[in-house]
């Protein structure tokens, strides 16, 4: 076990999550309000140490940290350009939802384990990122899940709990399938770490048991049906399990398997292609005809995670990047979309965006905020969904299969089309009868969450105007993970 320079940073962003989380409930008995300073320092330094992590990476460091285990349970962290970018788009985006929670949670029955689940939740988060041991990505994935069941499952109503319950089996069976899809790579190639596997062919069967795995955690067809109900969480949960963490894991586990280690047969990407590409047309279409607002949003994340399966599944330089890009820009922007709505729902009352309107008088902010996100995600120029959009449809176009495209193309009109229909009925369509009322009693959240989706809502437009930065780190990442442009 070594200790020393940036491995310190890669050790630290694990580990003081994890166990901080266990100091939150003693903070909490300790003083008053002592829980949700400590979780939103914790999410700080995580963030700060996943971004000294980054900084060792990008200056040409070998980041490692390593702990031998018998049999083939050593635990070995390493950072790569992959595992860096995503550490700090994860850990950056979690730490602005906590800060948004002060104001949201904080007041609530609870609170105290909603701050403790969140940063272990985060904390499993980085493990899984930095992980190159396939046992242990397996454990901290599961981890996730259980802090996401306990999470959905927050007001503890007999709906919350049913629904807690169904995204806990829907993931977990995926997991199981990612299991038996591990102990196959290790019967045929005779080792789980990934560092052992680069370039090495592994069994179909073990590709398709790793393929069920990440669709269920992704929510990709057919396992999609679990997080639109993961809305009867609080709305910082659903930014956490939608823009931040949970569904991203999926696609994560995708690029570091199938675009950074084993190699992919093309009959497989073909698979996921037509997968992803029915699961953004559905999920597009639902969301089309969906009048809870935030059902909506978690329709349009099943949507977008299609596309990032478009560009990683393309195999080449630019869809790759693009995908990773749109890890980045869709996460940002979702995020802001579910805290806008958790600001809306707080204070208008409801979530039925046909009981909604005339909202931007009230809560000027939050609609700017909440359609600056909406261009993000929709792809308009110069926000950053845009490029990230057209990187994926221009490497799966280098790809072939124009057919699958095609698919893709409908989908990004329909996420055109509904995210407007929800930004004019909530912000600029007249007052309902209905909602006069809860119209009546809106007005702008507190700081902490005014100030969160605003920041969030800024850097998906800041994004765009400087995407030369993380599109030029991307373009470096694909260089060293081996993505060969045709």
């Amino acid at each position: 076990m070594n200790i020393s320079g940036s491995s310190f940073w890669l050790l630290a962003v694990v580990a003081i999550p994890v166990f901080g989380s266990f100091l939150i409930p003693l903070a909490g008995l300790a003083a008053r309000k002592t829980d949700k300073h400590l979780a939103l320092l914790l999410g700080a330094f995580t963030f700060f140490a996943a971004s000294m992590v980054l900084l060792s990476v990008a200056r040409g460091e070998a980041v490692s940290w390593h702990l031998s285990l018998p049999l083939a349970f050593d635990l070995q962290l390493d950072a790569d350009y992959l595992s860096a970018f995503m550490g700090v788009v994860s850990s950056s985006i979690s730490a602005i939802i906590i800060y948004y929670s002060q104001g949201y949670i904080t007041a609530q029955r609870g609170h105290t384990e909603y701050y403790s689940i969140v940063t272990l939740f985060l904390g499993a988060m980085m493990g899984l990122v930095y992980s190159m041991n396939l046992i242990w990505m397996f454990v901290f994935w599961e981890i996730t899940a259980i802090c996401s069941w306990r999470l959905v499952g927050y007001y503890r109503g007999e709906k919350e709990l049913q629904k807690a319950n169904k995204t806990f089996l829907v993931t977990v069976f995926g997991a199981l399938c990612l299991l038996l899809g591990i102990i196959s790579i290790y019967a045929a190639n005779g080792t789980v770490d990934l560092r052992h596997l680069k370039g090495e062919t592994i069994p179909d069967f073990a590709v398709l048991m790793l393929l069920l795995g990440i669709f269920s955690k992704s929510a990709t067809l057919p396992f999609s049906t679990w997080l639109p109900d993961a809305g009867v969480a609080p709305s910082p949960v659903t930014a956490l399990l939608h823009a931040a963490v949970l569904v991203k894991i999926g696609v994560y586990a995708f690029a570091r398997i199938f675009c950074a280690t084993v190699q992919l047969d093309p009959v497989w990407s073909t698979f996921v292609l037509f997968i992803a590409g029915m699961s953004a047309l559905v999920s597009g279409g639902a969301a089309l005809i969906e009048t809870d607002i935030k059902r909506i949003i978690a329709y349009s994340t099943i949507s977008q995670i299609g596309f990032i399966f478009l560009g990683l599944a393309a195999m080449n330089r630019i869809g790759v990047a693009g995908a990773l890009l749109y890890i980045l820009m869709h996460g940002v922007a979702k995020a802001g979309l579910f805290l806008c709505a958790g600001i809306i729902e707080h204070k208008a009352h409801t979530k039925d965006i046909t009981k909604m309107g005339g909202l931007f008088t009230a809560m000027p902010v939050t609609a700017v905020s909440f359609g600056l996100c909406a261009f993000s995600v929709m792809g308009i120029p110069p926000f950053g969904g845009f490029f990230s959009k057209f990187m994926v449809f221009r490497g799966a176009a280098s790809f072939g299969h124009p057919g699958i495209v095609v698919l893709f193309l409908i989908g990004a009109v329909l996420t055109l089309v509904y995210l407007l229909r929800v930004f004019y009925a909530v912000f600029l369509g007249p007052q309902r009868p209905l909602a006069v009322t809860a119209g009546a009693r809106a007005h702008e959240a507190p700081v902490q969450m005014v100030a969160s989706v605003a920041l969030l809502g800024t850097l998906s437009l800041l994004l765009g105007i400087f995407v030369y930065y993380p599109s030029h780190y991307l373009e470096v990442l694909c260089s060293q993970i081996g993505i060969i442009l045709p």
